[in-house]
């Protein structure tokens, strides 16, 4: 069964999106880009980046440049 934060990023598949994740060492580190899946994004170098749901700290929905 999904979780709410897997339902919710299944339905902003191909939006822009921030994270905010938790670091292993403390701390955070921010990733920027289009969601590809639940569970991962491409940012603006072309990278794709996988997360895990439970690094999560806060994220949002980025309104695209025009």
């Amino acid at each position: 069964m999904p979780t709410e934060l897997e339902s919710q990023f299944s339905d902003l598949i191909g939006q822009r999106v921030s994270i905010r994740l938790h670091e292993a060492q403390g701390g955070f580190r921010d990733i920027l880009g289009h969601l590809l899946t639940p569970y991962s994004l491409r940012n603006k170098r072309g990278e794709v980046i996988e997360f895990s749901h439970s690094e999560i700290f806060v994220w949002r929905k980025v309104i695209e440049k025009q």
